[in-house]
């Protein structure tokens, strides 16, 4: 079996003389969650929609699960799972009925019981959907994407709109999903959430693939040089240096204890993204995007 779940060469994708796709090239690995992060019209939903078959291209290699996603194929759609941004579940229905539905449509889906306690539903097994809350709502939608028992995971703007607590428990459950060897491509705004969950990120803007990375090293964040602040006599200080280590040495002896207010810090993966994609986008369409 191929370790190479998708793989992406070339990829065009055109809307008459708009082209919003333009030559993307990558691959996602089986096991892995990778994350697609671009600004409004940056062309990951494009992108995401013809890797799931939904969409044709209009040129480039794709092969999603060994086969072209534009065939149709219905074996290679049923080894998939999509959670979208909203789903049309039926709302009078309870959690086991909706996921037994949808189990319902694979030759040998995954025990929905076992579905239900996957995405920590159990609890909530004979409540009617129509009174689950937000963060609640979302795992049902999960779990509907697992009822054929998936080998790879879609996941578009998964946790827009969750409060902290609700994210930080659907970011254990995805991570708990890729443990078991789901392989995840996941499309989101909250830069945090992508270097929470993700084994690599690739950024797209204006149609282009801008790099591809994990979190830690995008854009060549950790050969950047490091800040060095701290407070003395009565100022706020900072220096730039490749070597922080040695720096701090040098700024503590100047001092009886401990170093007033000393800060070491990298650019975040926020820094790195927006200094990757603001020569592409206008200000309109960075202040749309949550960081």
């Amino acid at each position: 079996m191929s370790d190479r779940v998708i793989d992406v060469r070339g990829l065009h994708m055109a809307y008459g003389d708009v082209e919003a796709v333009r030559g993307i090239d990558l691959h996602v690995d089986r096991g892995e969650v990778f994350a697609l992060l671009g600004p409004n019209g940056a062309g990951k939903t494009t992108t995401v929609e013809i890797l799931e078959g939904y969409r044709r291209r209009s040129g480039g290699e794709v092969s999603v699960l060994g086969a072209d996603p534009s065939s149709g194929a219905v074996e290679q759609k049923r080894r998939i799972g999509i959670v979208l941004q909203s789903t049309g579940v039926d709302p009078f229905l309870t959690v086991r009925e909706t996921v037994e539905q949808y189990a319902g449509y694979y030759r040998s889906p995954r025990d929905v019981d076992e579905v239900i306690e996957l995405v920590g539903l159990a609890e909530k097994r004979t409540t009617r959907v129509n009174k689950l809350s937000g963060g609640q709502h979302r795992r049902l939608d999960v779990a509907v994407a697992l009822a054929g028992d998936p080998e790879l995971l879609f996941l578009d703007e998964p946790t827009t709109g969750f409060d902290p607590q609700a994210r930080r428990e659907f970011w254990d459950l995805i991570r708990g999903l890729a443990t078991g060897g789901t392989t995840i491509l996941l499309t989101t705004h909250y830069l945090d959430e992508a270097e929470h969950l993700a084994d690599r990120v690739g950024v797209i803007a204006a149609g282009r693939l801008l790099a591809l990375d994990t979190p830690a090293n995008l854009g060549g964040r950790q050969s950047e040089e490091a800040t060095v602040s701290w407070d003395e006599d009565g100022e706020r200080r900072s220096i730039r240096t490749a070597t922080p280590t040695a720096d701090v040495t040098r700024i503590a002896a100047r001092f009886p204890g401990e170093v007033p207010e000393l800060v070491v810090s990298r650019p975040s993966l926020e820094d790195t993204y927006l200094e990757l994609i603001t020569p592409h986008v206008t200000h309109d369409t960075l202040m749309e995007v949550p960081a």
